[in-house]
Order: structure tokens, then sequence, then C-alpha cells
């Protein structure tokens, strides 16, 4: 081996590498970004406070403690419902994830369990099965108050237990919750590095130049490579609702909202495409900078990772991204049938989609500055 030849191939690569301004900065931006980001979400878990509704039918002194004692956990945020409203009705009218109900007769069962070994009185959870992670924290401190009362009342006895009960009426698992948002994520990756594709190897290979000799237009050509990255994007939902289906009897319903964020979406993360291959010219910058936008906002934007379990000033990143709102969007849709909040969802899709994709179009030109 000639370690002359490697020593100098590897000073020639560094030079080479430190040419390239761009380059240098999306290489040392992207894992500061990383760093700061995943830190400040997983640093502040243990300090987040989550929503729990609390409808109290009793409203006696014993389900006002119990409150109280829920409140005095310093991880849940407690917020009432009046006993006039439907449970049922309520939780789908607000989206609610997660509420208790506490029983009428609450404090009367339990005085009664003093002298009648039998008597027991049950608190209902509602849960969202989506939001495994939060389920877990809520119900483990749901059951330690419980345990806590239990023990303090009777030595150890249950008299007053947890049943529990999804808020989605049908019987769905994780994954049909998850493919929603693996098909945004998977049209926001094809869509950003399709766009930035056109945009930065067509200009390095002298393309687009040569499309100037040709009688396609600027606007025909960027509609046909949108028809194609939008084929691809009904194609990669085509498959993942196949193979979720088939491999994991997956539970969605298809529909015309669905349909139009599928499309909004397309164009939202192609027009994003197009604004970052207008401004990095290097083919290798352009996919790290697709990257450091693409890769944070598949993480933050709740597409493995429930945003409410998340520090508050995460949620509020979260919720200026356009891909939470693609993945709030297709699961109401696809999985809770909650028509109002798909609109919501969709028409803000619809918004980023035509900000980012006229954007993207003005900006898209076919000579080099």
């Amino acid at each position: 081996m000639n370690l002359k030849i490697v020593g100098t191939d590897f000073l020639y690569s560094i030079r080479s590498w430190t040419r390239s301004r761009g380059t240098v900065f999306w290489s040392l931006l992207f894992p500061v970004m990383l760093i700061l980001l995943f830190g400040a979400i997983f640093s502040g878990m243990g300090e987040s406070k989550y929503t729990l509704y609390v409808q109290d039918l009793d409203n006696t002194d014993m389900s006002h403690s119990l409150v109280t004692i829920l409140n005095k956990t310093n991880v849940l945020n407690i917020k009432n419902v009046t006993k006039n409203d439907d449970i049922t009705k309520y939780i789908k009218d607000n989206n609610i994830k997660n509420l208790i109900v506490i029983p009428e007769g609450y404090e009367n069962d339990i005085t009664r369990s003093f002298s009648d070994p039998s008597a027991k009185v049950n608190i209902t959870y509602y849960f969202d099965p989506t939001e495994t992670q939060t389920n877990q924290i809520l119900r483990s401190v749901i059951s330690s108050v419980l345990e806590g009362l239990n023990m303090q009342l009777t030595q150890g006895k249950t008299i007053i237990g947890l049943t529990e009960q999804s808020t989605v009426t049908e019987n769905f698992g994780f994954i049909d919750f998850f493919i929603p948002g693996m098909i945004g994520f998977t049209i926001m990756q094809q869509s950003i590095y399709g766009s930035i594709e056109r945009n930065t190897k067509f200009r390095k290979d002298g393309i687009l130049r040569k499309l100037l000799t040709t009688p396609i237009t600027r606007s025909e050509w960027i509609l046909a490579k949108m028809l194609f990255m939008l084929f691809l994007a009904f194609i990669s939902t085509s498959v993942a609702i196949g193979v979720g289906v088939l491999a994991f009897g997956i539970k969605v319903n298809i529909n015309l909202l669905t349909i139009i964020i599928v499309i909004a979406t397309s164009f939202l993360f192609s027009g994003i495409g197009m604004i970052i291959g207008r401004f990095v010219k290097e083919e290798e910058t352009a996919d790290m900078a697709a990257g450091a936008i693409s890769f944070p906002m598949m993480f933050l934007a709740g597409t493995f990772f429930a945003v409410e379990s998340m520090p508050s000033i995460i949620q509020i990143i979260a919720r200026a991204l356009p891909l939470y709102y693609v993945n709030e969007g297709l699961r109401n849709a696809m999985i809770y049938m909650n028509q109002t909040e798909a609109l919501i969802n969709g028409g803000i899709v619809l918004i980023f989609a035509a900000i980012f994709f006229i954007a993207g179009v003005i900006l898209t030109k076919w000579k080099e500055d």
C-alpha cells in the first residue's frame, strides 16, 4: 500500500470539501441542529405536563379530593368537563385524547365499602390508542394515585378500580395510526428530493439550459414533473396501505378528504424542494440541506412520537411545521373519521401547499444567475 497516494488523496478530498462553502455549512449545521432539537425533546420529557380532562359526576368531597390529588402530582394539567355534557359526543367534538369520568355514587360506594366488603367503584379512563407513550405515563400516574387512596382507605384492599375505554370506537392497533404518518413522511421525502433533482442535477448537467432551445415552456415542464411526483405519491400511499392491510390487517378509510390531502402534500413539499434547489447550487449540498429540513421534521411533527408528550416549546415548534398538519389530517380522515378536524388540518395543508408551491414555481429558473 502506497501511503503517499492515500495521504495525497485524503488531502485533496479535504481541500475539495472546504472549497464548497455550502457543503461545509450544511455538514456542520446538520448535527448541531439535531443535537439541539432532540436534546430539547428528550431532556424535557420528564418535566412535561399532560392534559387530562375530568368529568366529575359525583360532585362530592371525596370526588373533589381525587381531582385535587391528581392535580398535585405536577404531571397533569386538569381540565374539568361539566356534568351535563354527553361524554362520548364531547370527546368526538373536541378531539379529546385523555379523560377520566368519576361516576355518580363514588363517595357513597366508598363509604358503603367499610361495612360491605363487596362494595367497589370504578373510575373510567378514556384514552386515544395512538398516543402510546402518553397513555403509559397517564395510566401509571392515575393507577398510582388510586393505589395510594386504596392504601389510605382500606390498607391495600381495592375498592377504587380503573376501567379503560378507547376514544376510538373501532378496534385499531398502533400500526393503523402509524401508517398515516409514514404516508406523509414518504411523500415529503419523495417530493423534496425529487424537486431538488430537477433543480440541481439537471442544472449541473446542462439539461435546463438545453430545454431553452425546445418548444416546451417552463410552466409545462414544471406541471409535467409535478404530475409525475403526484403519481409517485399515490403509488407510495397505495403500497403503504396495501402492505399494512396484508401484513398487519390495518383498518383505514379512503375518502375524498384523504385524496385531497395527499395531492396537497405532494405540491407542498415539491414547492419546498424547488425553493431549496433554487438557492443551493451543488447537488451534494442540496441533499444535505433537504435532510436538515426533512429529518428533524419527521420526528417533531408527530410521525413516530406523540406531540403532546414533548415539552411545550417543542409542541409550539411542531405546530408550525407543515408535516404536523399532514399527519393529523390523514389520521383524522383515515382513522378517526373526524371530518371536522380533517377539514381543518386539510385546509391548513392546502394553505401551506399554495404558499410553498407558488413560491417554488416563481423561483425556479432555467438560466443561471
